[in-house]
């Protein structure tokens, strides 16, 4: 939604600028560069909508529905989606292709009304592989929301478990077939003593018992 308002906001500056230029009967959008910073982090290229049948179908309406995007800048290039009835128009900077949006959205063009919005930004990613890279392996304790999240509720992260290192020592001292007291007896307190079991012995050795079978009956 921030990005929305953001490029609406630039839109409405660049096309303010051109309608200050138009009432002084200019022939030329003069490109200064309070719109060079607006429209610098918008795309090179539109996407048009709702593109009418006939330019996929006659040569002669392509050509009237490229010759209208090419007055704005004449080395711009088309691709065409039939299937979607939309077209990709490449310009070489984001300037021409923002005048071209505010002017060409919603007119008529070979019998249809397009629509142009700009394409999908290259994302300024460094990463060049073309496939999704695997999570980072850090895994994370998060704390579980409780039934009814408060307003402006975010998950806590919990500290990784701690290894209580002085407990697994004392488990170790235990000795099997001795007696260790964990709490001394008092008056009011009974004492908790903890008797460590031994190991029985396995006779591996042993032969296994056999299973008797039982006998078939005799048949008369």
């Amino acid at each position: 939604m921030a990005a929305e308002r953001n490029e609406r906001c630039l839109l409405e500056n660049i096309d303010n600028m051109t309608l200050s230029d138009e009432n002084e009967n200019s022939s030329r959008i003069p490109m200064d560069v309070d719109m060079y910073d607006a429209t610098s982090d918008l795309p090179t290229a539109l996407i048009v909508t709702n593109v009418d049948v006939s330019v996929f179908e006659s040569s002669e309406a392509k050509n009237q529905f490229e010759a209208v995007f090419k007055d704005y800048e004449e080395n711009a290039t088309f691709q065409y989606l039939k299937n979607f009835r939309r077209a990709r128009v490449n310009y070489s900077s984001p300037e021409i292709a923002a005048k071209t949006r505010i002017q060409m959205h919603e007119t008529q063009i070979c019998g249809g009304t397009v629509k142009c919005y700009f394409a999908q930004a290259p994302s300024s990613d460094e990463n060049t592989e073309p496939h999704l890279q695997p999570p980072i392996p850090d895994k994370q304790f998060l704390i579980s929301p409780p039934a009814s999240p408060p307003v402006g509720w975010e998950p806590v992260h919990e500290g990784k478990p701690c290894v209580n290192y002085d407990l697994l020592t004392a488990l170790a001292k235990l000795t099997p077939g001795q007696s260790h007291e964990l709490h001394a007896a008092s008056d009011n307190q009974p004492g908790i003593i903890v008797h460590i079991c031994e190991d029985q012995p396995v006779d591996r050795s042993a032969n296994k018992p056999q299973i008797v079978q039982t006998r078939c009956p005799e048949r008369t």
